[in-house]
């Protein structure tokens, strides 16, 4: 039985599944398709023993702002990682694989890691572990390990890895990689049969890919291994220090290490794999009727034909009618009406929001926090109202404002409200008000969510008007919620 690490990487923004995956919160958190979230199906997957591997608690690399969602949607799977890895900013795929590598190496000198992206879909989890498992004895043997996803169509969104031949026990070398093809050259690839497209997960020993890193990218290992050594423990998280950090190249793991090593091994894996990459793979994914429309609930499709239509909200029916090769995706705040042809530019509808400084370009209505979420109902000139989301035992933060008073009715559950001296409970059908100025916290006491309705009213009701006493959660006077 050999033992595993899952090193799960979820950084990314997803900004070609728009309006569904946003920055504040991409696809890899959002339920796309299948049971959970993309995030949640990597992590089960990787989870547990299975085909001689046993996996340890994942180590998780992820950002300042996804840190919650992550143990979050952990917990409710009843997984515990083993460490969450918080970047000071995005570096891409090789310094986030090396900071992975250091600290495991420093656990274990024999540590072996599984690097794997936190948005593909993999539906048959015992056939990637039998994949996994084809690929360690390739690993004991110092190589560092790919696996290629066989094609079943002229692929030209993904890179390609050439196979050097058949290979034995499953694992074959590689002969080398190749970029993105045209129409063309991805039709030759699937009829040769020599090709796979690169997935982008990995298996190593913590000590081999250091030792890559030293021998092809030489300038990244000091400034990560440095942050990495100086990280500082935060709430069960470990912040990688930001200097050292903010010095290393942004790069990804091919160009740095996999494009030069030759100590290189591919594992083939024929099962349905997709990145999700697009509204196109989604619509794939997605169970299809006869003339190959996918919807979901809260969807009435008349007379369509190979089209995706995608309700996010429980206030809002879609209906097509007549339509074909479409994406359509409709949320409370913002839809998407594309040519399935064109999925792949909705990356032009987000540049073009950002530029005319549309809100719905990178962040929902909900807003996600530590404690739970809220959304916005209603927004004028100088009111707010919310509903506002507080899990279990948990607490916002004492906190006052400058500009606005606030209005809270508890709708479920019970809230335990501090307003300047005065503690009480408020439960259901009762409010509360809270004047300007006030330092106040709202906390949640029971073992079910509690939800309210605040009006907040003023002459500025943004949500960086704020000052902060105390917070269970150790975030700065500029943090929100």
């Amino acid at each position: 039985m050999e033992n595993v690490t899952p090193v799960i990487l979820c950084g990314g923004s997803g900004t070609r599944l728009w309006p569904l995956s946003r920055k504040s919160y991409p696809k890899q958190f959002a339920p796309l398709v299948g049971g959970g979230t993309l995030f949640q199906q990597t992590a089960q997957r990787l989870n547990g023993i299975g085909e001689g591997v046993c996996y340890g608690k994942p180590l998780v690399v992820t950002n300042s702002d996804f840190r919650f969602i992550v143990t979050e949607q952990l917990a409710s799977l009843g997984i515990d990682p083993g460490a969450v890895l918080i970047e000071p900013s995005a570096r891409n795929t090789a310094p986030a694989v090396l900071a992975s590598a250091i600290y495991l190496h420093n656990q274990d000198p024999e540590a072996i890691m599984l690097v794997a992206p936190s948005d593909h879909m993999m539906p048959d989890a015992d056939a990637f572990r039998a994949a996994v498992a084809k690929g360690i004895e390739a690993v004991k043997q110092g190589k560092l390990v790919l696996f290629g996803i066989r094609p079943d169509r002229a692929e030209t969104g993904y890179g390609y890895l050439e196979l050097d031949g058949e290979g034995a026990g499953g694992v074959t070398a590689l002969k080398r990689f190749v970029e993105k093809p045209d129409a063309e050259n991805a039709q030759k690839m699937l009829e040769d049969g020599g090709y796979l497209w690169n997935a982008g997960i990995f298996l190593f020993r913590a000590a081999d890919i250091i030792a890559a890193f030293k021998q092809h990218a030489p300038s990244l290992v000091a400034p990560v291994e440095q942050s990495v050594n100086s990280a500082k423990p935060d709430l069960g998280f470990l912040r990688l220090a930001a200097e050292p950090w903010d010095q290393a190249q942004d790069v990804s793991i091919d160009y740095a290490i996999m494009e030069k090593a030759s100590d290189l091994a591919v594992v083939p894996y024929d099962d349905l794999w997709s990145d999700l990459g697009g509204w196109d793979a989604v619509w794939r994914a997605m169970d299809q009727d006869d003339d190959g429309v996918a919807v979901t609930d809260r969807v009435t499709a008349i007379d369509c034909k190979n089209s995706v239509l995608r309700s996010e909200s429980p206030q809002l029916e879609l209906v097509g009618i007549g339509v074909e090769d479409i994406v359509a995706v409709a949320m409370n705040d913002a839809v998407l009406v594309a040519h399935k042809d064109r999925a792949q530019d909705v990356k032009l509808a987000v540049s073009a929001l950002k530029k005319k400084a549309a809100i719905q370009a990178e962040s929902f209505p909900k807003d996600h926090r530590p404690w739970g979420w809220f959304e916005s109902l209603a927004v004028g000139s100088r009111f707010q109202v919310k509903r506002i989301h507080v899990h279990p035992g948990a607490s916002l933060s004492l906190q006052s404002h400058f500009h606005r008073s606030e209005h809270w009715i508890v709708v479920e559950g019970t809230a335990k409200v501090t307003v300047d001296d005065t503690v009480k409970l408020v439960t259901e059908n009762e409010s509360i008000y809270v004047p300007l100025g006030s330092v106040h916290r709202m906390e949640n006491p029971g073992k079910v969510p509690m939800v309210l309705i605040e009006v907040q009213t003023g002459s500025y009701v943004g949500e960086d008007d704020i000052v902060r006493y105390d917070d269970v959660y150790s975030r700065g006077q500029g943090a929100k919620g």
